[in-house]
Parts: C-alpha cells; sequence; structure tokens
C-alpha cells in the first residue's frame, strides 16, 4: 500500500488531500501541531473516506526540535514514504517568531518543510516513485529575498512575509529537483487558487476565524484547491516530472526571482545553515 503524508492535515487543503489521497486507496499520515483539533480532524477523514488506513502524528513546523521527533517516530511506523505533500502554512497580520526564533512566515511554510523533506528523503527513494508537492502560491511574484534582512528587523508586513515565503517555496523545489536528478523521487511545486482555509487565522489566538467566515464565500472550497496537489501525486501524466509548477493542474511558466538558480542555490545554503544540516 502506497503511504502519503500531509502536513496541516487538521483543516483546509490538508485535511481536503488527505481525505481523497485515502479515498485513492493510500495509507495517509496527517501530520497535525494541535492534537486536539488533529483527532477531530482525523475521525472527519475517517468518515468522509471511508478508510481506516489513516494514522494521525503530532508535529509542530515551527519547531525544529519537534520536526526531527516527528521524522524519527515516522521512521519507526512506516519503512517508506511514496508522496509527502508540503502543505502546512502561516499567514500573520503581526510579525511573530517560531520556536527557533525565525519569522514565522519563512519558519514554518519554508524552513519546517526543508528541514522535514530531507530528513524524509531517504523514505521517499524506497518507493517505486517517490512524489514531493510543494504548496506555494501566485503570491511568490511580489516575493523578495533579502539574506541581510530575513526575519524583517527592517520592517514587517504580511504581504512582503507571505510573499517571501512562497516565493521560498519554489526556489526550494527547484533546488531539490535538481539534487533529485537521476533518482525516482520528484518534487513540484502548487498554486491551489484563492482557497478557503483557516491559513490567516492566529495559531495561538484565533484572531482572524471571523473574518476568514466572512470571506470565505468568496473562494474556491478546499476540495476545489486540493485538486492540483492530488493530480501531481497521483497521475500517470506527470511521472518523472520535476522541478515544475502547476495551477489547475497544468504547468504554469514561472517569473522574476523564481528563475533564478543562484538564488536558489543561495537559499539552499542558508536554510542548511539554519536547520543544521
Amino acid at each position: 500500500m502506497k503511504i502519503a503524508l500531509v502536513t496541516g492535515a487538521n483543516s483546509g487543503l490538508g485535511l481536503a488531500t488527505a481525505v481523497e489521497l485515502a479515498k485513492q486507496g493510500m495509507h495517509v499520515v496527517m501530520l497535525c501541531r494541535n492534537t486536539r483539533k488533529g483527532k477531530v480532524a482525523w475521525i472527519s477523514a475517517k468518515e468522509q473516506s471511508r478508510s481506516n488506513e489513516i494514522t494521525l502524528m503530532q508535529g509542530d513546523l515551527g519547531s525544529m526540535e519537534s520536526i526531527r521527533e516527528f521524522a524519527e517516530a515516522f521512521k519507526e511506523k512506516f519503512d517508506h514514504l511514496d508522496v509527502l505533500v508540503n502543505n502546512a502554512g502561516v499567514a500573520s497580520l503581526k510579525k511573530q517568531l517560531t520556536d527557533d526564533g525565525f519569522e514565522s512566515h519563512l519558519g514554518v511554510n519554508h524552513l519546517g518543510h526543508f528541514l522535514l523533506t530531507n530528513l524524509l528523503l531517504d523514505e521517499l527513494k524506497k518507493s517505486e516513485a517517490g512524489r514531493i508537492i510543494v504548496i506555494s502560491s501566485g503570491a511568490y511574484k511580489w516575493g523578495k529575498m533579502d539574506f541581510d534582512d530575513p526575519h524583517f528587523n527592517r520592517g514587517y508586513s504580511i504581504v512582503k512575509g507571505y510573499g517571501r515565503s512562497k516565493l521560498a517555496n519554489i526556489l526550494f523545489t527547484k533546488a531539490l529537483a535538481k539534487r533529485l536528478e537521476g533518482t525516482n523521487v520528484t518534487v513540484n511545486a502548487v498554486h491551489p487558487g484563492a482557497v478557503a482555509t483557516n491559513i490567516g487565522v492566529d495559531r495561538k489566538t484565533e484572531f482572524g476565524r471571523t473574518i476568514t467566515r466572512l470571506l470565505r464565500p468568496l473562494f474556491q472550497t478546499p476540495e476545489e484547491g486540493a485538486k492540483t496537489a492530488i493530480y501531481l501525486a497521483t497521475s500517470d501524466e506527470v511521472a518523472g516530472v520535476s522541478g515544475r509548477y502547476f495551477y489547475q493542474s497544468k504547468e504554469m511558466e514561472l517569473t522574476g526571482e523564481a528563475n533564478n538558480e543562484w538564488l536558489a542555490e543561495e537559499l539552499w545554503g542558508w536554510s542548511e545553515e539554519r536547520v543544521g544540516l
């Protein structure tokens, strides 16, 4: 049986992705930060998918220690990994720091997944054809990397923070694809479109939940937004395709700094140093 891991699987895109992969016969591991919310989502996922092949595991993408503990726990339970969906994300109106002192957008959306993916690469290589899907966004277009001020000590805004992390997602995808050439593992990035999720809700105070609820009718459902990730995780049409960017199940051209291979390599080296690889 194929094994899929979905981060941030307690709601929104993550939950919808977990449900659909379970429906398609995979054993799905739901990685959730909040154990209580995770358990509710786990029960819901089993009911929606009518599958018992779903495992709930705890892990916080904002903590390097938690990520390492999760990776070890995963390796003890499973002997391989077929699909990794790097979905968990934050969007914070106010500047916040992770447990390790990183600005939260870059820390959770990029560095957390950078470490997790690298820790699980050997498990992915044990798959017949491992697939990594990185949930990015069209917001990458207004992202700017600044290694002299990665945590916005000289001025912060959610637009700059979120855009930077989504650009980092794509640069990571490109640099990883280069390193995976000649292996059985592929990696691609996804723009899910405007989706009604809880990503803008404060992780600690829940601030923003009312606004999110009011805006929900204007956006796609999580199920609609998850379709491209499901396509990349399961379709034979993209077997062997790597280092690309998809929207609505179609490959899209990248613009600006997202095409900068030197920047992708610089980010890779900077990220390795930060997470201790």
